[in-house]
C-alpha cells in the first residue's frame, strides 16, 4: 500500500517528484540545429526504463532528433520505478530524454503515456494531462488507411505477472543482471569498432521456453484484442519487437529501448514499418562515410 507524505502525494509518485521537475531550459546534449527529421505519422516507443544502466538513452536520443511525428505513443516502462526504488540512478542523458519528449509535446506532437508495469505508480493519474503528456490506461489508435488499433503495455496478459509477481520481480533482478554483462560486451565491442549487438535478444531466440512463451503471448495479446473488436494491437512488454498476424488481428509489438532498441511507426498512407535503430544508424553512417582516396582516383 502506498504512503502519503505531508503534502499528500504517494511515496512512490514523491519519488519521481524530482524526476518530474528535472528538464532544464537547455538539454545536456543539444538537439542538431540543422531540423532534418524523418516525418512519420505515428511513432510507438516502450520499455525504455529510464532511471537504470541498462537504458540506451543516448541512442533513444538520436533518434528522437532524427525523427518526427504528428503523434507519439509512449507504451509503457518509460521510468523504471522498481529500480529508482531501490536504488536512484539518473544520469544527464535520461534527463535529456524527457527534455525532448516535453519539447516535441510543446511544439505540437501529441503525445499518450500508456504507464506499464515497471512505471504502474503513475496509473491513477489516467485521464489527466502533465505538461503536454496524456496519461492513459489504454488507448485507441485509427490508421490513414482506416484500422483500429488497440494500444496497451500488455503486462496485462503476462501469465507471470498475473499469478506469481514475486516471480516477476525475480526475473527483473536477473534480466539486469544480464543487462550490465550486455553493457560490457558492446563496450569492448566500441572499442573494437565493431556494431552494437544485443546479449539478451540472442539468449531469447536461442533459448526454447523463452520463445514459446513470447509466441504464446503474442496470440493470447492478438485473440484479446479481436475480442475487443479492433483490427489490431499495439503493445510493449517483453522486449520483442515484431509484426505478426493472428487469425486476421495484426499484432505489433515496438520493442524496447534497453537490448533490440525499436521503434514502431506509421507511415501517412498506414503503412506500419518496424525501425531498428542500431541498423538505421549504420546506415546513415555508411551513406555519409567519405569515399576512399582511391575511388575518388578512379572516378
Amino acid at each position: 500500500m502506498s504512503t502519503k507524505r505531508g503534502d499528500g502525494l504517494p511515496a512512490e509518485l514523491a519519488e519521481l517528484a524530482t524526476v518530474a521537475s528535472f528538464p532544464p531550459i537547455q538539454s545536456a546534449i543539444p538537439e542538431p540545429e540543422d531540423g532534418k527529421r524523418q516525418r512519420y505519422r505515428t511513432i510507438w516507443i516502450s520499455d525504455i526504463h529510464l532511471g537504470t544502466k541498462g537504458c540506451n538513452a543516448a541512442m533513444l536520443i538520436d533518434f528522437l532528433d532524427s525523427t518526427d511525428s504528428e503523434t507519439m505513443y509512449l507504451v509503457g516502462d518509460i521510468i523504471d520505478g522498481w529500480r529508482l526504488k531501490k536504488k536512484f540512478y539518473w544520469p544527464a542523458e535520461h534527463n535529456d530524454v524527457v527534455w525532448r519528449i516535453l519539447k516535441r509535446a510543446k511544439r505540437g506532437t501529441r503525445i499518450v503515456y500508456i504507464p506499464g508495469n515497471h512505471d504502474e505508480m503513475l496509473r491513477p493519474f489516467s485521464g489527466m494531462n502533465f505538461g503536454g503528456v496524456e496519461l492513459r490506461r489504454a488507448a485507441f489508435h485509427d490508421t490513414a488507411d482506416g484500422r483500429r488499433l488497440m494500444v496497451l503495455h500488455g503486462d496485462e496478459f503476462d501469465t507471470i505477472m498475473l499469478a506469481h509477481r514475486w516471480l516477476a520481480f525475480v526475473g527483473d533482478a536477473l534480466y539486469h543482471v544480464m543487462m550490465e554483462l550486455n553493457r560490457y560486451v558492446n563496450g569492448v565491442r566500441r572499442m573494437l569498432g565493431l556494431p552494437y549487438w544485443s546479449l539478451s535478444k540472442m539468449a531469447k531466440h536461442k533459448v526454447k521456453n523463452a520463445v514459446e512463451f513470447i509466441s504464446k503471448y503474442e496470440e493470447v495479446v492478438a485473440r484479446a484484442a479481436g475480442e475487443r473488436g479492433v483490427d489490431g494491437v499495439v503493445c510493449g512488454h517483453i522486449h520483442t519487437a515484431e509484426i505478426r498476424e493472428f487469425d486476421g488481428i495484426e499484432y505489433y509489438n515496438d520493442g524496447d529501448w534497453v537490448e533490440g532498441c525499436n521503434a514502431l511507426v506509421e507511415h501517412f498512407d498506414g503503412r506500419m514499418e518496424l525501425l531498428h535503430w542500431p541498423e538505421e544508424m549504420a546506415r546513415r553512417d555508411a551513406h555519409l562515410a567519405p569515399e576512399p582516396a582511391g575511388e575518388k582516383a578512379a572516378a
